[in-house]
């Protein structure tokens, strides 16, 4: 029981925006997740770009601050991760397109 009291009331505990904020997070990877049945050709490829940037910075804004902040590290990780996968998919079917264009 102590070691969840001990947990409540840390500084990266669910009583705080460090707990929080990455707990909301977790639906930016969720929304991606998603986005995997979506054809590439409906996707943003500006709009991952920025997700992708967004999770970078983020990744390293969890990294630096004290007390370092794993939870929103992991989500900023997942979310990169799933967005230069859509990024992928926009490029490889730009790619196919123009190909089929030169045939």
């Amino acid at each position: 029981m102590s070691a969840f009291k001990n947990f409540l009331n840390s500084p990266v505990g669910p009583k705080t925006t460090h707990f929080w904020g990455p707990v909301a997070n977790w639906g930016f990877v969720v929304a991606g997740l998603v986005d995997l049945n979506k054809p590439p050709d409906m996707m943003s490829s500006n709009m991952t770009s920025v997700m992708c940037i967004y999770s970078l910075l983020f990744m390293r804004f969890a990294w630096m601050v004290q007390p370092r902040n794993y939870l929103l590290f992991s989500c900023h990780a997942a979310n990169e991760s799933v967005q230069l996968y859509h990024l992928a998919r926009i490029y490889n079917h730009h790619q196919s397109k123009g190909s089929a264009a030169k045939s």
